[in-house]
């Protein structure tokens, strides 16, 4: 009772201030720049992160691009250059926070669009709306609109700038003079950390004026890690003009010639225009779009979703082989690096949603399996070994001080799910012949050898970090052995589909892998548990996604068991989202929806309601928690369930202030499921 008066509270403290419930929009109208988190424009590869500072952003993070630096000895993500940044001038004084009044942000999800707008004094009315491009994976667009009050001079530059850890800075400058056109490029080089990557990024000014009539662009060299380029312009009053900004950014990590590369992009850019970027990014979000999901009776929790899967959309591009850190692009969170979030919690909403997404990050996975059997063998066993953490390489990229990188081996079975849920919802059997059995495959030998046989039903995997990661070097983890065995079992089904003899060994393990109980008949958590609290979902996780667990009073026992074993602080934000889909699947929306608000209301941040890790957390945005609640609506209120033979819709419950739950664009055929 004391925690939901506490969300109570806690939503109509923020709720009439800050934020609507337009179902596409989020608007900050009240900006406190203390207390700012920013939200993330991305295209799967490029991510700009907001400031409340006017003409800023805060973080450009470029997916890919890591280096041995900072905390950890480990590689780490990137800032790029900050290739957006800019000030303007208006009759000589450049404006600033305390000079504007009316500040204004806005997120628009459908367009995926930044806006900002402000009022300067008696002089002008101004925004400025930026796009990270869907359909052009290194570039990004801003465009500035200002609208004279009365007849004013202004003077706007765009202002490159390198972010501290680069090193051996040039900068460039470069007009190219056609007969239908001039291109003032902008351009920066930097090594990284180690000088291991060459990263860089360029930028142009696209002008509403017809040819021959642009302002004239001038070139200033500020030092070393900065230069700009500006122009000049009288406005008329009640005239509005407008200027855009267009800019690559690359490293060579995605290019082989990454300077010459940003600035042909950029000239790309330019010479598509603004009209044709424009409508090409918002036909790539239409479809994106397509795989929606529709909340009639709670405008909030609609606004909410959307955001949820605003941030996966954009953090994931289809044609790669990325998968995203449990932060996405939205800053350098846990470094970069990818762990199970990706493949069991942000995986199966873009599964089912977008196949072609989720295919990047299995592909990954696939092209780093070769690093897996290294790790495998470095380690004593067979097969293949995934890290607990991983980057560029594929090799373990867990700091030493933590044991989840030598111990906690469930992640190889969650990527060998993902592998197998792939073929279940595509059911395409040359992509499971050409990548998705290796990864089976060799998983399951690694499982075969993991295991230490002592006798039937004692084949026991010893010496873990549970999923529940305050649970370190235990033995028999119900998630791990669970895991394991449905590893094994996705192999031998693949093998048999694809008319391979699998080895019989795999079912024999299989077989004898405990899953063990308490005395009261609740599943326990590994051998020496007893009781204490958990950090995260580890026994409820065998009801789904594993399946492991079936009978509804069982799933109800564990269910009611572990839910009083989270503490309400410290814990990340996808344990709630398991009760949730699980209070669905037996039947009871309202306990479902408890947990469905549980799971993220306290973790949001202001102005945009971007959802950090934990209760009260500042590091958003975390994409794993977003992962976890669209899988509590997508195949918990929903009933979506990924089977061998494709997606079902199963019997659940939807809140009772849920009057229709409508998921669209489901699959490879796209279906629309209603509940």
């Amino acid at each position: 009772m004391k925690r939901a008066l506490l969300v109570l509270n806690f939503l109509l403290l923020i709720a009439p201030r800050s934020f609507s419930q337009d179902p596409w929009k989020i608007t900050a109208a009240q900006i406190d720049p203390s207390n700012y988190y920013g939200i993330t424009v991305a295209n799967g590869m490029i991510g700009i992160v907001s400031s409340p500072e006017p003409f800023k952003v805060k973080d450009v993070v470029l997916a890919g691009a890591y280096d041995l630096y900072g905390r950890g000895r480990v590689s780490n993500f990137l800032r790029s250059f900050n290739l957006l940044n800019m000030y303007l001038e208006v009759d000589g004084r450049r404006m600033d926070t305390k000079s504007i009044s009316g500040f204004k942000q806005e997120l628009d999800m459908r367009q995926a669009a930044f806006t900002t707008s402000f009022e300067y004094g008696d002089k002008a009315t101004i925004s400025y709306t930026y796009y990270s491009l869907r359909q052009l994976p290194y570039t990004v667009l801003m465009d500035v609109s200002i609208t004279p009050k009365k007849d004013i001079s202004i003077t706007g530059a765009s202002v490159m700038e390198a972010p501290d850890a680069l090193k051996d800075v040039q900068n460039y400058y470069n007009e190219i003079d056609r007969p239908h056109v001039v291109i003032s490029l902008l351009t920066s080089t930097a090594k990284s950390p180690t000088g291991k990557l060459l990263m860089c990024a360029s930028n142009t000014f696209l002008f509403s004026e017809p040819h021959g009539q642009e302002p004239r662009v001038i070139h200033e060299m500020w030092d070393n890690n900065m230069h700009l380029m500006k122009f000049s312009k009288t406005l008329k009053a009640g005239q509005p003009y407008r200027f855009s900004i267009a800019g690559s950014s690359l490293t060579s990590a995605h290019h082989d010639d990454p300077l010459n590369e940003a600035e042909r992009l950029t000239i790309y850019a330019k010479l598509e225009g603004h009209d044709r970027l424009l409508q090409h990014h918002q036909q790539a979000w239409d479809s994106l779009w397509k795989s929606d999901i529709v909340i009639d009776g709670d405008p909030q929790a609609q606004q909410d979703v959307h955001s949820m899967m605003y941030h996966l959309y954009s953090f994931v591009r289809a044609g790669t082989a990325y998968s995203p850190s449990p932060m996405g692009l939205s800053g350098l969170g846990y470094n970069g690096h990818v762990f199970w979030d990706a493949e069991l919690w942000m995986y199966p909403a873009l599964l089912v949603l977008h196949p072609e997404l989720a295919k990047s990050m299995i592909e990954y996975r696939y092209q780093r399996l070769e690093a897996a059997k290294r790790n495998a063998f470095a380690n004593g066993f067979k097969g293949a070994m995934y890290p607990w953490e991983s980057a560029e390489s594929g090799v373990e990229e867990t700091p030493v001080w933590a044991l989840s990188g030598p111990f906690e081996h469930h992640i190889t079975a969650d990527v060998a799910a993902a592998a197998w849920n792939y073929y279940a919802v595509t059911q395409d059997k040359q992509w499971l012949r050409e990548k998705g059995y290796p990864i089976l495959s060799a998983t399951a030998d690694f499982w075969a050898s993991r295991v230490e046989r002592n006798g039937a039903g004692h084949y026991d995997i010893k010496n873990v970090v549970a999923a529940d990661e305050w649970a370190e070097n235990v033995d028999n983890n119900a998630f791990t052995n669970a895991a394991a065995k449905a590893n094994l079992q996705y192999a031998t089904q693949a093998a048999n589909i694809l008319g391979i003899k699998p080895n019989a060994d795999w079912m024999v393990v299989a077989g004898n892998i405990p899953i063990l109980k308490m005395d009261n008949g609740v599943t326990q958590e590994h051998a020496a548990y007893h009781g204490e609290g958990i950090k995260q979902a580890d026994v409820n996780l065998l009801a789904y996604p594993l399946a492991e667990i079936t009978d509804p009073k069982q799933v109800q026992k564990d269910l009611e068991y572990y839910e009083t074993r989270v503490p309400n602080e410290g814990t990340p934000a996808m344990t709630q989202a398991v009760f949730a889909l699980l209070y669905a699947r037996l039947g009871n929306g309202g306990k479902a929806y408890h947990w469905f608000q549980d799971a993220y209301l306290q973790n949001l941040n202001p102005p945009f309601r971007v959802i950090a890790e934990t209760k009260g957390g500042t590091n958003p945005y975390f994409a794993t928690g977003a992962g976890g609640l669209l899988q509590a609506v997508l195949m918990g209120f929903g009933g979506l369930e990924i089977t061998p033979k494709g997606i079902i819709q199963l019997k659940t419950a939807l809140p009772s202030g849920w009057k229709k739950l409508t998921i669209t664009g489901v699959g490879v055929e796209q279906k629309t499921f209603s509940r």
